[in-house]
């Protein structure tokens, strides 16, 4: 006859808490709004940057 195996507790850790809240409320939102919810439409643009479009738009000129 073989011996019975032990079963490995389950635990559950800080971090694994921690996901299922994040996934939760992710889910939530989802419910709420019927989409993801993005907090930043768009992404931060270095002001050291050259553009000249945005150059054009507020009305710089280079002349000298």
């Amino acid at each position: 006859m073989k011996p019975k195996k032990r079963m490995k507790k389950l635990r559950i850790t800080e971090a694994d808490h921690m996901l299922a809240q994040r996934r939760a409320a992710r889910l939530e939102e989802i419910a709420a709004h019927g989409k993801p919810v993005s907090m930043r439409s768009t992404i931060h643009k270095s002001k050291k940057i050259y553009d000249r479009k945005r150059l054009k738009k507020t009305g710089i000129t280079t002349d000298d």
